[in-house]
C-alpha cells in the first residue's frame, strides 16, 4: 500500500551542477534555504545580493541595474524608523548611515554584475505575483520596509507581465553570458496574509508564466519545489509552527529530490565526503585536550587538505 504520492523525477541529462559550477540564486526565502544547503556542502554559491526578493519585477530590476551599471544615488534612498533604506532592496541591507547604504548598494551592483558574468547556473525562486506600487514614484517596489500602507497600491501581476519579466531577465543575462543555465522554481511558502484564495491565484500565475518560458533546449529549466511540498508532503507536520513555512524536514526532503535531479554521481560522491567532514568538525568532544581528540583533529585536517588539493576554493573555517 502506498501512503504517499510521488512526483516522478529523472536525473538531468545536460548541464548538471558540479563543484566547478558557479551558482547564483535569487528570490524568496526558499531560495535562501536551498542556498544554505549549497553553501554548507561547499558549492561556489552566491545568494540574494539584495536580500530576499519575492517577485520577478524586483529580480529583473536588480539584474538590469547590475548589467547596465546603473548605480544608486541619494535620491533613491529613504529614511524611516531611524534607518536608511532602498525600496529596491530587502531590509537586511538597511543602514543607519546614508553613505554606508549607498556604498553597500553600489558595491552589490558591481558584485552582482561580476557574478552574472561568471555564473554557470542561475536559480530563481519566485514567491508571489502580488506586488506593491509606490504611489509617489509609480514604481513597483521590492520591499515596503513597513512604511504606511497608504503609500502603496497592491496589484496582482498577470501571467503575461510575469513571463515578459522572466524573458527580460533571460535576455539580459544571456547577452553577457550566453552559456548560462536558468533553473526556475516556485516557493512552497504560502503567502496567507494575501488570503488563501489569493495565494493560490498568485502561485498559479507564477507557475503558468514560468512554463511559458521554460525550454530545456535553451538551458531554461523548471524544478517542482512547490509541487513536491503540495503533493508529496501533504501534512502539516512538514510545516513550521506558523503552518506557513516548510519545516527543516521538508527542506531536507526537497533538497534530496533536487540532488537526484541536478547533481551528477561524481558530485554526489564528493558531497558525501564534505558532509562527513562537516559532521566531524561539528563534533563536541568530552575532553578537548585528550590525546585521542588531538589525533582525531590531525586526521581531520589531513582529510580536509587532501580535498582542498582538488578543490582549492573549499573553506572549512
Amino acid at each position: 500500500m502506498k501512503l504517499i504520492t510521488q512526483i516522478p523525477l529523472q536525473p538531468q541529462q545536460y548541464n548538471q551542477i558540479d563543484y566547478n559550477s558557479r551558482l547564483l540564486l535569487f528570490g524568496s526565502c526558499f531560495s535562501e534555504n536551498i542556498g544554505d544547503k549549497f553553501a554548507y556542502h561547499k558549492f561556489q554559491t552566491v545568494v540574494n545580493p539584495f536580500g530576499i526578493l519575492f517577485h520577478p519585477l524586483a529580480i529583473e530590476n536588480l539584474i538590469t541595474r547590475a548589467i547596465n551599471k546603473d548605480y544608486y544615488t541619494e535620491e533613491d534612498l529613504q529614511f524611516y524608523n531611524e534607518q536608511w533604506f532602498c525600496l529596491d532592496a530587502h531590509s537586511k541591507l538597511n543602514q543607519t548611515s546614508k553613505e554606508e547604504l549607498l556604498t553597500l548598494l553600489n558595491s552589490q551592483i558591481d558584485k552582482t554584475y561580476n557574478d552574472l558574468l561568471s555564473a554557470t547556473h542561475i536559480i530563481i525562486t519566485l514567491g508571489t505575483s502580488w506586488v506593491y506600487r509606490d504611489i509617489e514614484s509609480d514604481n513597483v517596489v521590492a520591499n515596503c520596509h513597513k512604511l504606511p500602507q497608504k503609500k502603496f497600491l497592491k496589484e496582482l501581476l498577470s501571467v503575461e507581465q510575469i513571463s515578459e519579466s522572466l524573458e527580460g531577465i533571460i535576455s539580459l543575462v544571456k547577452n553577457v553570458n550566453p552559456e548560462v543555465s536558468f533553473l526556475f522554481t516556485v516557493s512552497p511558502v504560502r503567502h496567507t496574509k494575501d488570503g488563501f484564495v489569493e495565494n493560490t491565484l498568485s502561485k498559479s500565475h507564477l507557475i503558468t508564466a514560468i512554463h511559458q518560458v521554460v525550454e530545456p533546449r535553451q538551458h531554461l529549466y523548471y524544478f517542482p519545489s512547490y509541487e513536491i511540498m503540495m503533493d508529496e508532503l501533504r501534512d502539516y507536520r512538514f510545516y513550521n509552527a506558523d503552518m506557513i513555512h516548510p519545516s527543516e524536514v521538508a527542506i531536507d526532503y526537497i533538497w534530496e529530490k533536487f540532488k537526484t535531479v541536478w547533481l551528477s554521481d561524481d558530485t554526489l560522491k564528493t558531497l558525501k565526503i564534505v558532509t562527513s567532514l562537516q559532521a566531524k568538525k561539528a563534533h563536541r568532544p568530552f575532553n578537548p585536550k585528550s590525546e585521542a581528540h588531538q589525533v582525531f583533529l590531525k586526521k581531520l585536517q589531513v582529510d580536509i587538505e587532501n580535498l582542498q588539493h582538488e578543490y582549492p576554493f573549499f573553506n572549512f573555517e
